[in-house]
């Protein structure tokens, strides 16, 4: 199985949009994510390379497994 890499943080915003999260706001450098049943906000900051650890704990905050993340980042 590949490993996850960083990636930029237009893709994350891509790939949660296609899940169902929508933009509320914007606060400073970082973009908030809410879908209704998710308990906590994705918080997304805007970087050219988001590292692994944040992209690990948004996956784990939305409840997206590690394989559907994979198939999802290579459509965005």
């Amino acid at each position: 199985m590949p490993k996850i890499s960083p990636v930029s943080y237009r893709r994350l915003v891509c790939l949660f949009e296609k899940c169902g999260f929508v933009h509320i706001r914007t606060k400073g450098d970082h973009l908030i994510f809410t879908k209704p049943g998710v308990v906590r906000p994705l918080v997304i900051p805007m970087y050219q390379e988001v590292p692994v650890f944040v992209i690990k704990n948004l996956l784990r905050t939305a409840g997206i497994s590690r394989e559907e993340y994979l198939k999802l980042i290579e459509k965005c």
